[in-house]
């Protein structure tokens, strides 16, 4: 049986390959035109010692391990829907956290604005909660042709 971080850690390497190749590629055959458009996509990470699950469905039967962006323009935004499951045997608080972002020069965290609709509940064991995460981006961008970066998830216990 493959385990849950064997997934992870394999969803997360075919990320990066495929951002370092969009990057070569990009480096490889400039464009004759700049443009302001980005399309990538970022990869969620799981603390695995808080048992949560992240699902793109509502039934929590398919797993997500990244999330797809698309085409985002400068000055818009982009949402995407998710299902966070307690999958363990304790009441759980959800926190966010953001890594790895890249590129670094120039800095994309000045462009880009990631954030999450929860509200801090509690989730009991067994519960589903719906989660939109947006990402931003500032009508200002330039010279960043392609992004990724690491969500993590982590699960407290509720004491």
């Amino acid at each position: 049986m493959v385990s849950k971080e064997s997934i992870i850690t394999g969803a997360m390497l075919i990320l990066i390959t495929y951002t370092l190749g969009l990057s070569l590629v990009s480096q490889a055959f400039p464009a004759a035109q700049t443009s302001r458009t980005l399309s990538s996509a970022g990869s969620i990470q799981i603390q695995t010692t808080a048992e949560i699950g992240v699902y793109s469905n509502s039934n929590c039967t398919i797993p997500l391990t990244s999330l797809p962006w698309g085409t985002l323009q400068p000055g818009g935004s982009q949402n995407m829907d998710c299902y966070i499951k307690n999958e363990g045997n304790s009441a759980l608080t959800l926190f966010m956290e953001t890594s790895d972002w890249y590129p670094t020069s120039p800095d994309v965290t000045e462009y880009l604005t990631f954030s999450w609709d929860y509200n801090g509940a509690s989730i009991d064991p067994d519960a589903v909660v719906h989660v939109t995460f947006t990402l931003s981006v500032d009508a200002s961008i330039e010279g960043i042709p392609s992004f990724s970066f690491d969500i993590t998830i982590i699960g407290t216990e509720v004491p």
